[in-house]
Order: C-alpha cells, then sequence, then structure tokens
C-alpha cells in the first residue's frame, strides 16, 4: 500500500524524470545511486510502494498525460467540477460541429468583399480553441477522444439522415421532394465535415502538444496561432472540396476556400486571448496548481 504520509522516502525519492518524458529518474536513499525506469514499469515495481502520495501522483500525472498536462490523472484525483467541464467542452464543440454542418447547405454571398462562404464559417473555428483549451487542460490522449467522440457522432447522424431519406413521403406533400434535396446536401455535407474535421483537428492537437514540447511550455500564443493555422488550411480545403465538388465550379470553390481561410486566419488570432483566460481559469478554479 502506498505511503499515506509525506515524510521522508525511506528506501527510493523519486528525483525527476528525462526529457522525453518516458523515464522515471530514482535514487536508492541508502546507498544514492541514481537508476532510471520506464514508467509503465515503475508503476507495477515495489518501488512505487515507497514513494510518497506526492509523488504517486507525479508518476501517475507525466505516464497518463506523457506530460502534456499539468493535472491529476488518477480516476480517483478527478473532482467532479473537472469532469463535467470537460463534458460541457465536449458539448459545445459538438453543438457547433452539427450546427454548421446543417448551415453549410446555405451559402451566403457577401457583396462588400464579393466573396461566397458558408454561415458556419464564423462559428466553426471555435472548435479550434475548444481543442486548445482540452489539450492544454486535460493532456492529448482526452483532445484525442473528444475529437473521435464528434466524429463518431457525426458518423451516426449521416446514418440516421440516409435511413430517414429513405422513407416512404406522404403523397401530394409540397415539402417531400425538396426536403429530401435538402437531406442528400446535408449528408454530403457531414461526410465531408466529418473527414476534415478528423484529420485537421487531430493535425491540430498534435502540433500543440509537440510545440508545447520544443518551447518547454512557454509561449502558448505561439503553439495556438501555428497549430490553429496548419490546421485551418487542411480543413477548409478538404471540405469545400469534398463538399461541393461538382456542384460548384473549381473556381469558385477555390474562391470559397481562400475567403474561409482569411476569416478563419482571424480567428487564430483572437484565439490567443480566450485561450489564456481559459488556462488561467482552469489554473485558479479546477486544478488549483500552476498550470504549464
Amino acid at each position: 500500500m502506498a505511503a499515506n504520509n509525506e515524510d521522508e522516502n525511506s528506501k527510493y525519492k523519486l528525483l525527476g524524470f528525462e526529457n522525453d518524458k518516458s523515464l522515471a529518474v530514482v535514487m536508492v536513499v541508502s546507498t544514492g545511486k541514481v537508476i532510471k525506469l520506464k514508467l509503465s514499469h515503475l508503476l507495477k515495481s515495489e518501488i512505487l510502494e515507497n514513494f510518497s502520495r506526492l509523488e504517486i501522483k507525479e508518476v501517475y500525472r507525466k505516464f497518463y498525460s506523457g506530460g502534456a498536462a499539468p493535472t491529476a490523472y488518477e480516476v480517483s484525483d478527478r473532482n467532479e467540477k473537472s469532469w463535467m467541464i470537460y463534458v460541457a467542452l465536449n458539448l459545445v464543440m459538438l453543438t457547433i460541429y452539427i450546427f454548421t454542418n446543417v448551415a453549410a447547405t446555405k451559402l451566403v454571398y457577401i457583396d462588400v468583399f464579393d466573396v461566397v462562404v458558408t454561415p458556419g464559417v464564423f462559428l466553426y473555428p471555435l472548435t479550434f480553441l475548444i481543442v486548445d483549451v482540452l489539450n492544454e487542460s486535460y493532456g492529448f490522449r482526452l483532445a484525442k477522444r473528444a475529437i473521435l467522440f464528434a466524429f463518431i457522432s457525426n458518423a451516426f447522424i449521416i446514418l440516421l439522415l440516409s435511413v430517414v431519406a429513405s422513407l416512404p413521403g406522404l403523397p401530394g406533400w409540397k415539402l417531400d421532394v425538396p426536403y429530401s434535396e435538402v437531406m442528400a446536401h446535408v449528408s454530403s455535407v457531414v461526410v465531408a465535415s466529418s473527414v476534415s474535421f478528423l484529420f485537421s483537428e487531430y493535425v491540430n492537437s498534435y502540433l500543440l502538444c509537440r510545440i508545447k514540447e520544443l518551447t518547454n511550455s512557454r509561449f502558448l500564443f505561439l503553439r495556438v496561432f501555428l497549430s490553429t493555422f496548419f490546421a485551418v488550411i487542411l480543413d477548409t480545403f478538404l471540405f469545400c472540396y469534398i463538399a461541393f465538388y461538382g456542384v460548384m465550379q473549381n473556381g469558385d470553390i477555390l474562391d470559397m476556400v481562400y475567403a474561409q481561410i482569411a476569416i478563419k486566419m482571424c480567428f487564430a488570432v483572437f484565439n490567443i486571448f480566450p485561450a489564456y483566460g481559459a488556462r488561467s481559469l482552469f489554473k485558479r478554479y479546477v486544478t488549483g496548481s500552476q498550470v504549464a
């Protein structure tokens, strides 16, 4: 059983972790010898039983988050507030995602700039901000699960829409044909959005965590902007060409791509400020500890 007090360790002491965060550096108290163990091996060894409670939490934190998030990752340490925030962020992202898919069936012409965009372009960039917050607060592993949850939900929506479209309509109902046409387009949009979402959000998460490692958890503004920058370009090209290829001229699709990238890039800059605010709030009201 792990130690229940914070007294000085009698046999082993945790000194820290290697830079790649896959090895724990442990000192044998009696001899002063320093050994290095893989975290997975350390969790199964008797050495862990001699660690203090704080050291055990640090080992689990590094093991489950890969060092990417400064929160306690044992299930017993995840309080209700932390989980509720995680669920809320997932629901907000899914809500925005579904709205942008449905709204994408209506193209909007902005006369001032002479461009055509989808209504969701003004809200969809918020999903990148939510994924950034998830990465910063919960780590890459749980952020990927949130992305996968949204992807599976949209795949289920495609299935349901296909079933609805195949049902026999009411004879003489004037909205039957328009409804089928709209639903067919929504289904194609959802397919395009699901593919672009999965790839772009994964790239966003990966780059955010990778840049965080390279900068030693500094320069939040840099990793938020760069990760969103590349994800936006990938997402826009994939979505526009999958959703509208064959429906619109290639030149018109390309114009839409440029316009949406420009709008989303503005959000990439503005996302920096709420990212700092979200990190500060999470530190103050959830973790109660310093956020990297």
